[in-house]
């Protein structure tokens, strides 16, 4: 079974052993005579992957208990992968959400560590810079990049340790891997989002 998750700028697809992830045009054009269920944020491109007669759409089976409205079905898919965690997508926007017991307790978004950077040097060209992953965060640094670099990783890693308690951390998303190694004892995985959908679809099923 393949499995995609399309979102703002890839296609990521689960064969059941790794995540492979391309463009939107080039997974048409590989993937659109195969059988693929997918879920997209991306509702835009419905009108084009609709009329794939093999791509099947099960988003509306991403459904969690306390969810709201606008949540996204990504987020939605990713948080059906436990029934228990504090759960963080890093892309283009890292969201972070909680579950308790199968039940969604909330979540908040944060731009993603690009997003964060191009704020920065739209601020100012002097703080147009790259990130430094290296930074400590024990001392308080003494250039612009590590300052920056600072700022974003110390804010984020901060108000996540805030909802952590006691609960585990899992990680996905392009950036996931960095900053799971800020975190002891988190999970970085890149087909939480995937290991969600087959959970609604065995739901489905029943």
């Amino acid at each position: 079974m393949l499995l995609a998750d399309i979102g703002n700028t890839h296609f990521h697809i689960y064969d059941g052993q790794s995540v492979e992830h391309l463009t939107h045009g080039d997974a048409f054009v590989e993937y659109r005579n195969k059988p693929l269920y997918y879920v997209t944020v991306k509702y835009e491109l419905e009108e084009k992957f609709g009329m794939v007669k093999k791509w099947h759409n099960i988003s509306d089976l991403m459904k969690i208990e306390g969810e709201y409205a606008t949540m996204g079905v990504d987020r939605k898919a990713l948080c059906l992968s436990h029934q228990n965690g504090l759960f963080v997508d890093a892309g283009s926007a890292i969201t972070v959400d909680v579950m308790e017991d199968g039940k969604y307790q909330g979540g908040f978004i944060l731009p993603g560590l690009k997003a964060m950077l191009k704020t920065y040097a739209g601020v100012s060209p002097v703080l147009d810079t790259v990130l430094n992953k290296e930074v400590s965060l024990d001392a308080l640094p003494l250039t612009t990049k590590d300052g920056i670099s600072y700022g974003i990783i110390a804010s984020i890693k901060t108000v996540i340790e805030k909802h952590q308690k006691s609960k585990k951390i899992y990680f996905t998303g392009g950036d996931g891997k960095f900053l799971s190694s800020l975190f002891e004892g988190s999970v970085f995985d890149e087909t939480l989002v995937f290991q969600g959908m087959m959970h609604a679809l065995r739901a489905s099923e029943k």
